[in-house]
């Protein structure tokens, strides 16, 4: 351990000025993924099984006072980048020992802001879910701000493609990424093949995947093939409309979103993607429509490349295992590349009994070294670099085409929820206008109607 954090340690007691907090949901959330917390990354999506990575080699510390941090998290036995990432920090800081606790999934955000507002809160190291869960503690006090630690350090943020940026709370930054899930579009190359139409490429207009999308459709009853598929999360389709950076899904104007309801609404009618009312009533997964091999593009998280790797190999998926993913598509003047991101972040409270070693152990695991690891067990971390990216690309069932690993190189990033302190609310009017649209209830101008003068309300416009 670096001499200033053993001086902290033996006599110093580190003071940081107050924090703010921020959050995501995708439906991320999420990851959560808008990730808002109904869809970001999503809960049910586990990254497959990994051996754990190497770790990457560093400066051993020695004569160092015994530490333990505890650092509160989710599903501790179903995610595998865990103990690797507490392996590669405890192999150079053999003195500190990190203890795991496992909070559950489901209520985890609530139950950790019960936990961080309690007097006998001893968290190190608290691991953030969303955005609304970031906003939140950030605004009860219970996080460290981490702004000071950054500059004192000189940790360059552009690494992370833009995305601490949108997690601010009160112009503070509270945590750190360290895993971040972008959109991509997979492809059954089986299905282009069979009708005879060219892959999708990284550099796609949305009006050009339509017209892909089409191509490859067929309506034959009992044969069908659809050219594209939606999951029911209102990101798959509002979203679209925000990669210009002219846009918010919080700032409380949704007429950006018509021209995409529109596209989507025709392909509905002409049966280029399955029915929205259909797969609500049947409950059918997306990764379940995609393991059919009748689905020809799937605008879906990085998160499911592990999993439809681990069901290519099982056998379940078999008939999607000649697949591949090319970037996002994008509207005209928009840089190819630029997606929609969730993300899994790590945070310091302000009771934490060792803040010094906590934020040493966060810059491990959201730096570089972090990243690494995080790609040994193909997942995505959320400092990005076209030389991670690779490690990721070399995992065993990953595509082996050029495309396809480009694809894994993000221009800009921006997230499915950005940090409002209104988020849930906004997420709420969003979703049941998104839902009204999706099963013709109202029509597209009337629910962005609604949906303009609800959000309006709710931030006081």
């Amino acid at each position: 351990m670096k001499k200033r954090l053993i001086s902290m340690l033996m006599g110093m007691t580190l003071v940081v000025a107050s924090l703010a907090g921020c959050g995501s949901a995708a439906e991320t959330a999420a990851p959560a993924a808008e990730a808002p917390a109904a869809e970001a990354p999503k809960a049910e999506e586990k990254p497959a099984e990994a051996p754990a990575a190497e770790a990457p080699a560093a400066e051993e510390t020695t004569n160092d006072a015994p530490v333990t941090l505890k650092w509160a998290l989710w599903d501790k036995d179903a995610t595998v980048y865990y103990q690797p990432l507490i392996d590669g920090y405890t192999a150079a800081h053999p003195n500190v020992t990190i203890e795991m606790v496992d909070l559950g999934s489901t209520d985890y955000s609530t139950v950790l802001g019960t936990q961080l507002s309690g007097s006998d809160s001893d968290f190190d190291v608290v691991t953030i879910k969303d955005v609304p869960g970031l906003v939140t503690l950030a605004n009860k006090g219970v996080l460290e701000p981490l702004d000071s630690l950054i500059a004192q350090d000189g940790i360059d943020l552009a690494a992370y493609s833009g995305i601490t940026d949108q997690v601010k709370v009160k112009d503070a930054l509270y945590e750190l990424p360290f895993r971040r899930d972008i959109w991509v579009l997979f492809y059954n190359k089986d299905v282009f093949d069979k009708a005879g139409v060219d892959y999708p490429t990284n550099d796609m207009t949305w009006e050009q995947y339509d017209e892909l999308a089409r191509k490859i459709t067929d309506t034959t009853p009992g044969a069908e093939v659809y050219g594209a598929h939606y999951h029911t999360w209102r990101s798959t389709i509002q979203l679209m409309g925000i990669l210009d950076g002219k846009h918010s899904i919080v700032d409380g104007t949704y007429d950006f979103t018509k021209p995409y309801y529109e596209m989507v609404l025709n392909q509905q009618k002409d049966g280029v993607c399955m029915d929205y009312a259909t797969l609500k009533t049947q409950g059918l997964h997306y990764s379940a429509a995609f393991y059919q091999g009748n689905v020809g593009m799937l605008n879906m998280g990085s998160w499911f490349i592990p999993t439809l790797i681990s069901k290519i190999k099982d056998g379940e998926a078999a008939a999607a295992s000649n697949w591949g993913i090319v970037k996002y598509p994008h509207a005209d003047g928009v840089e190819p590349g630029s997606t929609l991101a969730t993300i899994t972040a790590l945070a310091i409270p302000t009771s934490a009994p060792n803040k010094d070693v906590a934020w040493d152990f966060v810059k491990f695991v959201s730096g570089a070294e972090g990243a690494e690891i995080m790609a040994g067990t193909g997942n995505t971390p959320a400092m990005s670099s076209e030389a991670i990216n690779s490690k990721i690309a070399e995992m065993d069932g990953f595509p082996t085409d050029a495309n396809s690993k480009d694809a894994l190189n993000a221009s800009h990033a921006y997230l499915e929820m950005p940090a409002n302190e209104k988020s849930s609310e906004i997420e709420t009017v969003l979703n049941e206008q998104h839902d009204n649209i999706m099963n013709e209830v109202s029509s597209v101008d009337d629910a962005i109607a609604a949906m303009n003068e609800g959000v309006k309300a709710i931030l006081g416009q």
